[in-house]
């Protein structure tokens, strides 16, 4: 006999509770409880019927499996998922409006298609909308089937009856089933949902890529099941008025989840950046002060970015620290650290700094590049546009030793840096020879003398 109750649940992080209440005591969120009936079944003990539990058996008599991958037909992606797409997986793509992630599956599909069937479920665009964007990216592939149903019943009949290779979610919050009482897009509706798809396409071993939204903490919308549930977490990552867009993986159940791909939005659509370094580096405007070349890292690749600060008299009484691309509170620690450290009177300074090109970086190891662009510009001295900048910046002043330092210098080399300023223990440790001038320094005053501010 079936029974309904009334529960409410937080929309952020998917905390059940008997009544309502202002602040989720889960996740400290304010007025996200909202009302949902559940059905709840009961039955007598006499005519339950036992389920069949799976037998455990030894692991060492398991056999292990390479998972069969398909080549996407765009590197950027297959290098982020660790080779391609397995088959049966089920990948969560997010992102902010506008980023990209239409567009790029939608070129995805067009990859994938081309000697079987792709299945793009819409719930928030109709099918011209879609086919304007095929235009405009030049996709004219009939093996590309468009689906525009919310109904998750109607959705699964549907792949179960056509098998794709390839079935795209646009989006999961826009999805709903009869058998859940709430609203589309609550925590309730997601969970389902997906669950739904997962036993499906896990079932039938089609691959298939769920598009959703994001908070405006840059999260993924729903409960945080919704991220334990599929195989692979991808995000979309960029600023909406530049160009380039970073594809990142949180995770990955089938490769490394320390890999990033790097695109460019144009009028064709997603192009892959294959150099990024190079395009990360302004065009040469001759020798001007507050302007340096560092190496970050996104996952395991190398990337040069420069860095640009300006240093000018603040005329109020609290000076301003801004920082266009790197978090506020190092710019503040660094510049505590060269006032205090290397005697730079920096107090009275209002302090601007942009990473070039748009991109967020946020490692330890472009602390130092910060500290000597910051005094570039104060000093209005330059740094030679062909010397590249990796260290750690400590609070006593001391240069740390950073990871994976060949890789760091080989991409130097590579794109023609001619001197590098790395920490004192990582030149010690290097094993192999670079054609760079490579100055090791232990502290912060030794890095200001190497490069002559």
């Amino acid at each position: 006999m079936a029974k309904s109750k009334t529960i409410f649940v937080c929309s952020d992080c998917g905390y059940e509770s008997p009544k309502w209440l202002g602040k989720c005591p889960a996740c400290n969120s304010w007025n996200t409880f909202y009302e949902e009936k559940v059905q709840t079944t009961t039955s007598s003990g006499s005519s339950v019927k036992l389920k069949e539990t799976a037998k455990p058996l030894s692991l060492n008599k398991v056999e292990g499996k390479e998972a069969v991958r398909t080549k996407t037909g765009v590197e950027e992606l297959d290098r982020v998922l660790g080779g391609g797409i397995v088959k049966g997986s089920l990948i969560l793509l997010g992102g902010e409006p506008g980023i990209g992630k239409s567009t790029l599956i939608l070129q995805i599909c067009d990859k994938l298609a081309s000697d079987e069937k792709v299945l793009y479920v819409s719930g928030e665009e109709s099918a011209e909308q879609v086919k304007l964007r095929a235009d405009r990216l030049n996709i004219k592939n009939d093996n590309i089937m468009f689906l525009g149903e919310t109904d998750i019943d109607a959705i699964e009949a549907e792949v179960i009856e056509m098998k794709p290779k390839l079935v795209v979610i646009d989006s999961i919050q826009t999805m709903y089933s009869n058998e859940i009482t709430s609203a589309p897009g609550t925590v309730s509706q997601v969970r389902e949902i997906t669950a739904r798809i997962m036993k499906c396409c896990k079932q039938n071993k089609i691959t298939t890529i769920i598009i959703g939204h994001v908070t405006k903490d840059g999260n993924i919308a729903g409960p945080r099941v919704l991220e334990h549930m599929v195989d692979t977490v991808l995000y979309l990552e960029g600023e909406r008025y530049f160009s380039y867009r970073i594809l990142r993986s949180v995770k990955n159940r089938f490769g490394s989840t320390n890999e990033v791909g790097m695109f460019e939005m144009q009028n064709e659509g997603m192009i892959e950046v294959t150099n990024p370094s190079k395009v990360l580096i302004s065009e040469d405007q001759g020798q001007v002060a507050g302007a340096a070349i560092v190496c970050s890292l996104e996952g395991t690749r190398p990337l040069l970015v420069e860095l640009q600060a300006l240093s000018t008299q603040s005329f109020y009484g609290i000076p301003k620290r801004t920082g266009n691309g790197i978090d506020f509170n190092k710019i503040a620690l660094i510049v505590a650290v060269l006032e205090k450290r290397a005697h730079l009177n920096l107090g009275n300074q209002d302090i601007y700094l942009n990473v070039v090109s748009g991109m967020k970086i946020n490692e330890p190891a472009i602390d130092l590049g910060i500290a000597l662009v910051i005094a570039s510009s104060f000093k209005n001295s330059y740094i030679p546009k062909d010397v590249a900048i990796i260290g750690e910046v400590g609070l006593t002043g001391e240069i740390r030793s950073v990871n994976m330092i060949d890789k760091r210098l080989k991409e130097a080399e590579r794109l023609g840096i001619k001197k590098c300023i790395i920490p004192k223990n990582n030149k010690n440790l290097l094993k192999n020879t670079y054609k760079l001038d490579i100055i090791g320094v232990r502290n912060i005053n030794e890095a200001l003398n190497a490069i002559g501010l």
